[in-house]
């Protein structure tokens, strides 16, 4: 898979697209991805996906997008497991907002010599977002390509769709947000050094340094995997502000101990992926209560990992 942060460097012949913000590459991105993928391999053309960043919602005022399920390079790298040929992340700007429909498929016919045009049933895009399914097939017909609407993928009775998914993880419920996106949902993070309370407690814990702008779940503790250089620790990972310590905190820390690694983690990059939710962030009257629970936690971690090998 090519990655690609601008149009300038690409140029494709009769490529099949898609066009779209893509944020987590679930289910019902997953299914255009599909049918983009095996009809250009078909066509031995190249499959192609143009996405953004930031996301148009944050850009023009309508909201802040409540995070992102995905930074920009997993994004691609989720886009490329797919069979993605290339990824082309445009910096999405008020300028690029105000370009009509024609003009932006004008520009990528440009590049990339498009034969085939994939949309979802509710895409639109463009000045005012003019350029819904039915202008886009209109343009197809005074540019070359052919448009084909994919139908939602829905989940009971609900399109999935990227907001809904933020709504479950923010929730807690990260289990149906597994279900959605077709895979666990992943945080990643350097190691930074904390206050050591882990370690003194005979819980050693990472800190994550996490990127800001993706959602977080609800406070409390999750089994997770913990994958460092490339190998998965069972581990148990709690966010929230400490309460039992009373740091006064208002910036929530994400921690992580992962019960079979033994090394210096700090200055490492942890990839958690979010299993199950163990319980909320609770105050303990005593440091031997809070031992004994992250005893019970690491135990129900365990059986809740040993379950799925």
């Amino acid at each position: 898979m090519q990655h690609y942060q601008s149009l300038d460097p690409v140029k494709l012949k009769r490529s099949w697209l898609t066009i779209g913000s893509f944020d987590g590459v679930h289910l019902g991105h997953q299914q255009i991805l599909k049918q983009l993928v095996n009809g250009a391999r078909a066509a031995q053309k190249p499959s192609v996906v143009v996405t953004f960043f930031p996301h148009p919602a944050v850009v023009l005022g309508k909201g802040t997008n409540g995070g992102y399920l995905s930074t920009p390079e997993e994004r691609a790298e989720l886009l490329g497991a797919c069979g993605v040929d290339v990824v082309i992340t445009l910096p999405f700007t008020r300028e690029l907002a105000a370009i009509s429909a024609l003009d932006f498929m004008e520009m990528l016919q440009d590049h990339l010599g498009i034969s085939h045009l994939l949309v979802g049933y509710d895409f639109a895009l463009g000045r005012g977002r003019e350029g819904n399914v039915e202008r886009l097939r209109e343009i197809g017909l005074e540019l070359g390509y052919q448009l084909e609407m994919m139908k939602p993928v829905e989940f009971d009775g609900s399109p999935v769709s990227s907001s809904l998914i933020r709504r479950l993880i923010r929730s807690g419920d990260v289990e149906a947000a597994a279900r959605l996106l077709g895979r666990r949902y992943t945080v990643e993070g350097l190691v930074v050094h904390g206050d050591g309370r882990g370690k003194a407690l005979g819980f050693p814990t990472a800190n994550l340094e996490t990127w800001q702008e993706q959602v977080m779940p609800v406070y409390g503790v999750y089994t997770t995997w913990a994958w460092v250089d490339g190998v998965r620790h069972p581990s148990v990972s709690s966010f929230g502000l400490r309460p039992t310590f009373k740091t006064d905190s208002t910036v929530a820390r994400l921690e992580t101990y992962l019960m079979n690694y033994s090394g210096d983690l700090y200055g490492k990059s942890i990839r958690l992926e979010f299993v199950a939710y163990l319980r909320p962030e609770l105050r303990f009257e005593s440091v031997d209560a809070l031992i004994e629970q992250m005893n019970r936690d690491t135990i129900q971690s365990l059986e809740v990992l040993g379950n799925e090998r």
